[in-house]
């Protein structure tokens, strides 16, 4: 095996390399040009419906009809092309905060870097779960596996190995047979590895591909659902057009009458802006929770968030704050030491606490903790800089307080071999030259020591049911508990791994990482919105229900259900299996594949899944979870692609935000349907009850579409806007099978498009009733239009909250909205030109403040049905068992 001593680059070399080769990621996705995006908004059915319209139009003689059909779709269309291009920033914005990094050798030492600022030359440390972030040939390896299926297509992951010299030579191989090397976007699956940059970027064998390859984007199912409806809208309204004209037909009406009727039914159904306002409160969704530290891969999560009834996480630093301290030392003999001193900081000291302490024994066990441990430490001034995982760090401080500095250790007691910590085995081991004979020293849990360890000579009591029994104790106390054992060999072994046996333990040590401060609080607001929270660790079982208990995850009644219980649940039978899951909110010493399998048992009892996870053995579980959520700081490369989420902070509280976040992205998304159908449906009914009395139609084509332009075009999208409304943490989420167009939304449609559309046809019938011309009462009809759609987005804001206990400017988009829509339409009475197209002239005042008040008769019959509402949500509530 082959390991140079000089790794890597120095900053200044990396730098110009930077500047030669250009940064290390792949071609981004070429925008389509704006005329592309401008002429896509033509490619719907809404579109092609009002393009015949137009046409005929044209044929009837309606010329201006025509011309202004155009002109709106015209403006529709460059409306659309400004928001899905706004639209697009912002996600692309979004995905570019995903983190990537990787631990790159620079000035001789490893450091966190930026995976688009690795240049060829530089030295990349791989392991368990990164992806490989270059094209690079290995110079040193540990049983290293490297999953290769999106370059090859094979299932079974790769065998790397690190030739014995450097061989940067690849021509006319397949990249299946090239075995030291390996491939940007691979993952690692098991083992350690290093190797030397070849090729970055563009360069790299991915980059390659990719060249030559366009990604569609997947719409959304939310989105999808909707632009099902709209498209059933739109033929529900062609088929009703055509039995129009074919009774018209028979009885001999005036064909072009019924086709103007025909096309002003088409012009005032068809909610030709809802998908670009789905679009866009579905991207300021995004951009909120990016605020709240979430970080959205997957526009499907926006939805899904709000709406999880139990969430699944992970305890070290997602529940806890991830700075290990170890407080306690405890001997095979009962001898036991405190450590003094907190978190990252190297002041403190070890001290006994008893007079017997066997001070050679901690020596041993002090050597032990920094030789089989993988983490790299160095002060520099007054800032510790480090690397590796804070377990083995905290171990480093341990041996640092009780005297022992590390790197002189090392250098000693020379490294013969390496077994890296694997979360299967549960332990890491290290082969040293030690007192001048190989000694084998071996960290880990506990239980597995104890499983390899034989009794020890001169220690006094040795047992190992004494022991377990101690270390239950400490993490009853809330302590993580770890052991430390070693073996002395005769000879350098063939095979290290088969030589971790016959160990003699030499005791545990008692470490803590304290709950984030704002865990309780968080979890507190979760049980408030009937969120289930559920605690699933690797760690100890007492350590987990310690900490459950204070995070109020769990009470005095909870007990844990271990890795070992799921095993005999599993043996027993499914129900007993299940049971066990759905009867505990503490999960601990769980395997991977155990945290896949009560994912899976929660989504089969009826839960909407959110599950965290970091590690490459969480990604099955965080597939198969409704909500995937991936840590940012601390999480492998694999976790994160697996992930629908990110929480860029790696803190629970963050994913309590989001769930607000999602419930008010689906709040406002139902909010702008509600807006968009019921306005649409009520000037159905206008046209519809005209047909019926046989009087002229009260709205022309031309007049629906300046209607809907002059209001919904601004106000839907301004609802998308709408801030939190309050107390969306206090109510249980809807359930996910629950259409968007349940009870409470159909009732509201049906109630407002009645009102609007029956108000409107009264005040067009009484004044033709009263010898005002048709001219006339078109005019006022179209002005009083405007009034109920201004008065009805106040209504919208909230589906059960009254309007008067909302804060009038928490949307000001929404109030410039209202007052544009009212002074455009006010404008176009006097402007020549328009008004004539439009057949529209002044208003008095008086009959501005008349009309004013009908439409505020929405307001009232809202406010009554809210009230009603929320009487009989209370009484089927208190029926409920």
């Amino acid at each position: 095996m082959h390991t140079p001593v000089n790794r890597g680059l120095t900053t200044t070399e990396a730098q110009r390399r930077l500047a030669e080769h250009g940064p290390n990621a792949l071609p981004e996705k070429r925008s389509a040009p704006i005329w592309l995006v401008f002429l896509h908004q033509f490619k719907s059915a809404f579109i092609y419906v009002l393009l015949v319209a137009a046409i005929v139009s044209f044929g009837l003689g309606h010329t201006v009809n025509a011309l202004f059909i155009i002109a709106v779709l015209l403006l529709n269309a460059t409306i659309g092309t400004v928001q899905e291009y706004s639209a697009e920033r912002a996600a692309s914005a979004l995905q570019k905060m995903v983190p990537s990094f990787a631990m790159v050798y620079r000035d001789g030492r490893p450091v966190r870097l930026d995976t688009v600022d690795i240049v060829p030359g530089d030295w990349v440390q791989l392991v368990s779960g990164d992806k490989v972030p270059a094209d690079l040939c290995l110079n040193s390896s540990h049983d290293l596996q490297v999953d290769e299926s999106m370059l090859t297509g094979e299932s079974l992951a790769t065998n790397k190995l690190a030739p014995s010299a450097l061989n940067k030579s690849t021509d006319g191989q397949e990249i299946s047979e090239r075995s030291d090397c390996c491939f940007a976007g691979t993952v690692v699956m098991h083992g350690r590895g290093e190797g030397e940059v070849f090729a970055t970027g563009e360069q790299t064998e991915i980059g390659k591909i990719a060249a030559d390859v366009e990604i569609d984007e997947v719409k959304p199912p939310l989105l999808l659902r909707i632009e099902r409806f709209t498209l059933f809208i739109t033929y529900a309204i062609l088929g009703l057009i055509t039995f129009i004209f074919l009774v018209t037909l028979i009885q001999g009406g005036d064909l072009s009458a019924m086709f103007l009727l025909g096309v002003a039914m088409a012009v005032s159904a068809i909610p030709e802006g809802l998908p670009a306002a789905i679009t866009i409160a579905l991207a300021i969704g995004m951009r909120r929770m990016a605020r709240a530290n979430v970080i959205i891969r997957k526009l499907l999560a926006v939805e899904a968030l709000g709406s999880c009834t139990y969430i699944a996480s992970d305890k070290t630093g997602t529940l806890t704050v991830n700075e290990m301290t170890i407080r306690r030392i405890k001997l095979p003999d009962g001898a036991s030491f405190a450590v003094s001193g907190e978190g990252m900081d190297l002041h403190g000291e070890v001290t006994p606490e008893s007079d017997d302490a066997a001070l050679s024994r901690l020596t041993l066990l002090a050597n032990a903790s920094l030789l089989a441990n993988e983490a790299t430490m160095e002060a520099v001034g007054s800032q510790l800089h480090w690397h590796g995982d804070r377990v083995d760090i905290a171990f480093l401080i341990m041996a640092e307080k009780y005297g022992i500095e590390h790197e002189e250790a090392r250098g000693v007691h020379i490294e013969l071999g390496r077994i890296p910590y694997e979360s299967e085995n549960a332990y890491s081991a290290s082969l040293n030259h030690y007192q001048e004979r190989p000694h084998l020293f071996v960290k880990g849990s506990v239980e597995r020591l104890l499983e390899m360890t034989c009794a020890a000579e001169g220690v006094k009591n040795y047992d190992r049911a004494a022991i377990a029994q101690q270390a239950e104790e400490m993490a009853a106390q809330g302590y993580r508990v770890l052991g430390l054992a070693y073996s002395e060999l005769n000879e350098i072994p063939a095979d290290l791994e088969a030589s971790v046996k016959d160990l003699t333990f030499l005791g545990m040590v008692g470490m803590i990482d304290p709950l984030r401060p704002e865990v309780i609080d968080a979890v507190a607001q979760c049980h408030a919105a009937s969120i289930t929270v559920a605690m699933v660790t690797g760690d100890h079982p007492q350590t987990a229900i310690a900490l459950a208990r204070e995070a109020g995850i769990a009470d005095e009644t909870t007990r844990p259900v271990s890795g070992h219980d799921l095993v005999r649940a599993e043996g027993e039978s499914s129900e007993r299996f299940r049971a066990m899951i759905l009867g505990s909110t503490v999960f601990a010493r769980v395997l991977p594949h155990q945290k896949k399998q009560i994912v899976e048992e929660l989504i089969a009892g009826g839960e909407f899944v959110a599950v965290t996870g970091d590690g490459v053995n969480d990604a099955p579980a965080l597939s198969n979870a409704h909500v995937g959520i991936a840590m940012g700081l601390r999480g492998t490369d694999v976790a994160r692609e697996s992930a629908a989420l990110i929480l860029t902070d790696d803190n629970f509280a963050s994913i309590v935000n989001g769930v607000k976040q999602g419930r008010i992205v689906y709040n406002n998304i139902r909010k702008v349907i509600f807006l968009l159908i019921s306005t649409g449906m009520a000037e159905i009914v206008l046209v519809l009850l005209s047909l019926f009395s046989g009087t002229p139609l009260p709205l022309f084509p031309v007049q629906l579409l300046w209607l809907n332009l002059v209001t919904n075009g601004i106000q839907d999208i301004a609802l998308a806007f709408e801030p939190a409304e309050g107390g969306e943490l206090s109510r249980p989420p809807r359930p996910p099978q629950e259409p968007i167009f349940n009870r409470l939304m159909l009732e509201r449609v049906i109630i407002n498009a009645i009102v609007i559309g029956v108000l409107a046809f009264v005040a067009f019938k009484w004044q033709l009733d009263h010898g005002v011309g048709e001219f006339e009462a078109r005019n006022i009809t179209l002005l009083l239009m405007v009034l109920f759609e201004n008065v009805h987005v106040l209504n919208s804001r909230s589906e059960t909250r009254s309007i008067f206990r909302q804060h009038l400017l928490g949307n000001k988009l929404l109030l410039f909205g209202m007052l544009a829509a009212q002074m455009v339409h006010i404008a176009a009475l006097y402007t020549p030109g328009l008004r004539d197209i439009l057949e529209v002239e002044p208003v008095s005042f008086n009959q501005w403040l008349t009309l004013l008040a009908i439409a505020l008769v929405l307001v009232v019959v809202n406010e009554f049905y809210k009230l009603y509402y929320g009487a009989r949500h209370s009484r089927e509530r208190s029926h409920c068992p």
